[in-house]
């Protein structure tokens, strides 16, 4: 198992089992113990759990989504085809809300230097875009989402309230067609729900393991999505839901 699928094989079964052992861990990934102990010192240094005498415990809790330092790296090169097709999907001269995430952090790598005018709703795509002008960066305002460093709360809504966008770009934790587009985190949820209805058309990025899963917060119903961009491993049960829903599918 190759070294990113590891690590997050190892956190989301802390995440299940709060603690297990190193022998333990070892025999369920099929690997050595040595190997087990080296990656629980480079995740415990990324904070996503805590070594304890003979293993390691989760620092998560049950209901959270999977950390971001971790999530940015599962579905890499799946995630930056999807930014790359999302951002041509973008006209010059639109107005954009782009959500947080590690889906359209590569959206915003593909848009910077377009000359197009986009309010990020996380430090990390705020800081890659105003890196390259003429791509005019518009802040809002909220609190801050530890590791994430998004942004949530009331005035992050009402500044989405307050502006009209051409396109919402929105990430996603899961995408059921039947339970819609949703959220682990209340607040972010709210936030992507103020997006959806500043803009006049809402694209969803997300790739394809996304699918079928459903967190607790409800974003919006799949009728509120005009567009899904994911990669060419959505089911084709899912493809073919969509498209009795007209939505647009693309898939890179």
């Amino acid at each position: 198992m190759e070294l990113s699928k590891r690590h997050a094989a190892i956190v989301e079964r802390l995440r299940v089992a709060d603690r297990l052992g190193v022998a333990e861990l070892a025999a369920w990934i099929g690997t050595s113990e040595v190997t087990i102990r080296r990656d629980l010192e480079q995740l415990a240094a990324q904070g996503l759990l805590r070594r304890v005498r003979g293993g390691a415990v989760s620092l998560q809790a049950r209901g959270e989504g999977p950390p971001f330092a971790l999530r940015e790296r599962d579905a890499a090169d799946a995630k930056r085809r999807i930014g790359a097709a999302v951002a041509d999907l973008i006209a010059e001269g639109e107005a954009v809300v782009l959500d947080s995430g590690t889906t359209t952090l590569e959206v915003a790598r593909a848009l910077a230097g377009r000359r197009v005018r986009v309010m990020p709703l996380s430090l990390p795509a705020a800081d890659v875009l105003a890196a390259h002008p003429p791509t005019r960066v518009i802040l809002p305002g909220g609190e801050l989402l530890p590791g994430e460093l998004s942004v949530s709360g009331p005035l992050a809504e009402a500044a989405l309230r307050a502006l009209r966008f051409d396109t919402a770009v929105l990430g996603c934790c899961g995408a059921a067609v039947e339970h819609g587009v949703t959220a682990y985190d209340l607040p972010d949820a709210a936030v992507k729900s103020a997006a959806i209805a500043s803009a006049r058309r809402v694209v969803l990025a997300a790739d394809a393991a996304k699918f079928g899963r459903t967190a607790m917060a409800l974003v919006a119903p799949f009728e509120r999505i005009d567009v899904v961009v994911t990669d060419a491993g959505l089911p084709a049960e899912v493809g073919a839901a969509l498209d009795e829903l007209e939505i647009e599918v693309h898939r890179v």
